[in-house]
């Protein structure tokens, strides 16, 4: 169990907005009904695998070792102890060192008889403690960046290198919370903050469209873990045709649980025979979804982690309403019954009533819709929400704790002579510091991640028959609060997103930055094709 307090139960309900990169926490207890939002707790997705690209290591031991050990929010929490140790005991070993040093400088600068002994005797006990200063901060500074690495896995697809502290059993644990009624109580009371949602029925024809298009992206993950096998013929077409993706670098893959990994090296080093370890199987498709009636609200969220419908999407019905005002609706008339005897006979008698036209969704509006339901769903597969839990509950916050105990035993001194206030008032400056750095490093995190989403759907959109161009489009036309990295209701951004934007080198709006790494990722596309069929020409001739 990692310690999470009330504040961060549920940070992983962070969401991810269409309208831009929105981070809310949330605090309630996921143990409350859903009374009041009458969402349906019925719907219960099987099992799937959740993916991950670090490939399992060959390199001994040690790294299997570390990541049973360390890659868990505890480790964090044993550097951050060893730390505290070292520097409560650094001023003691420091003022003596200093003390020994001057008493043999004085010796010498007045001339005092001493002899070599004595002097030998106190530069004996100065290395004995320089020696042990030097342990004292060598264990929490090892302790740290060794649970740094061990948390370091590539994200899928893309290959960008993340932090995620959680161990398999903790992971297990959030899935567990989520599975089944779970991810409708906590989606119920995030929607509750808005208001009293009302939940659009399974049997609404909107309802069936959006979750058709869903399943028809779902059953693309199995490609993306095996494009040169099931997409060989990526590099055929045109410059006017649907681009296809080049495989990529770093695709799908299992993870199995690191005291598994462990097990079987351990096995491996007494030679013992020992079967192939099994991958890890969790979270993934088929994802649960919602549809919210709420007119005003053009945009969508995904949420969770885990399988048994621990992670899904709910779309707002504005956003729908919106698909419908750019591409008009087109009907269809019901087909003719043919009408027994007795029918035509008592029709007279007996009224009937008759069927109602109903909408048929257009390719462009499935095309639209499909552009939003994959940005979402490449957050569930990169396991946004995850990584956003370990970074804002254990790493970030872990990592300022240590930053500012070094601080405040460097000016131990001054706050030693000024007496318990000004010690307390730099513990309330740490405070509210680490706050603001809080907010910048999820600011610039979910900028990432945004920009990951929308390349790795497009991925996605390209593989499912869609065209992927239509992504930079759909994206130009959502500018302003459509697109920025603002809370609902909030028009402009934060200060911690400005100086978020400073730190990561643009000071554009966020859509802007989107699209243009939607058109460069496009470019490689066609970069990737243009190289592969210019070998593939010499490798024929």
């Amino acid at each position: 169990m990692f310690p999470v307090s009330r504040h961060h139960s549920t940070i992983i309900s962070r969401i991810h907005r269409t309208q831009g990169i929105q981070l809310n926490l949330y605090t309630p207890s996921h143990r409350s009904s859903l009374r009041a939002t009458s969402l349906p707790l019925q719907w219960h997705p099987t099992l799937s695998a959740a993916f991950h690209s670090t490939p399992a290591s060959r390199g001994g031991p040690l790294i299997p070792i570390l990541a049973t050990l360390l890659k868990a929010s505890t480790g964090f929490e044993l550097a951050r102890t060893a730390s505290r140790i070292a520097l409560t005991f650094f001023p003691l070993l420091w003022f003596k060192n200093m003390k020994s040093h001057r008493i043999i400088k004085y010796a010498a600068i007045h001339g005092l008889p001493a002899s070599e002994e004595h002097k030998q005797k106190h530069l004996k006990r100065i290395r004995r403690r320089t020696r042990m200063l030097q342990i004292l901060l060598f264990i929490p500074f090892t302790l740290f960046w060794a649970t740094i690495i061990a948390s370091l896995e590539r994200t899928p697809l893309t290959g960008r290198w993340r932090m995620i502290l959680l161990s398999p059993e903790e992971e297990d644990e959030i899935a567990a919370r989520l599975a089944g009624p779970g991810w409708y109580n906590a989606v119920g009371e995030i929607l509750a903050e808005e208001g009293s949602p009302r939940v659009i029925p399974t049997s609404d024809w909107r309802y069936k469209w959006v979750q058709d298009t869903l399943r028809k992206l779902e059953s693309i993950i199995p490609v993306l873990a095996q494009e040169p096998e099931l997409c060989p013929n990526w590099i055929e077409g045109g410059p006017d045709c649907k681009p296809l993706p080049p495989p990529a670098e770093h695709p799908l893959r299992p993870r199995p649980r690191a005291s598994e990994y462990l097990r079987w090296v351990c096995n491996k080093m007494v030679k013992d025979a020992q079967p192939p370890l099994a991958p890890r199987g969790t979270a993934g498709a088929p994802y649960s979804l919602l549809l919210i009636d709420k007119p005003d609200a053009s945009n969508a969220f995904s949420y969770g982690f885990g399988p048994d419908g621990g992670s899904g999407i709910v779309v707002y019905s504005g956003f729908l309403d919106d698909i419908f005002a750019k591409f008009p609706l087109q009907y269809e008339s019901p087909q003719p019954v043919q009408k027994s005897f007795w029918s035509r006979l008592l029709g007279g008698i007996f009224p009937t009533s008759s069927a109602s036209q109903q909408p048929t969704p257009t390719p462009e509006q499935t095309a639209e819709l499909a552009i939003l339901l994959a940005h979402e769903m490449a957050h569930l597969i990169l396991a946004h929400h995850l990584e956003s839990l370990s970074s804002v509950t254990i790493i970030v916050p872990g990592t300022l704790s240590i930053a500012a105990d070094i601080i405040r035993v460097l000016i131990f001194p001054v706050t030693m002579l000024f007496g318990p206030f000004v010690n307390d008032a730099v513990a309330q400056l740490g405070k509210v510091g680490s706050g603001e750095l809080l907010k910048i490093s999820e600011a610039c995190s979910s900028t990432k991640q945004e920009i990951e989403a929308d390349v790795v759907s497009a991925r996605l959109l390209a593989h499912a028959g869609f065209d992927a161009r239509d992504t930079v489009k759909f994206w130009e036309d959502r500018t302003g609060a459509e697109a920025e990295c603002a809370r609902h209701g909030q028009p402009e951004p934060t200060e911690p997103m400005r100086v978020a934007r400073n730190i990561m080198g643009s000071t554009h709006p966020v859509h802007e930055w989107r699209v243009t790494s939607l058109k460069n990722e496009l470019a490689r596309w066609e970069e990737e094709r243009q190289r592969a069929i210019a070998a593939a020409a010499t490798t024929r001739s």
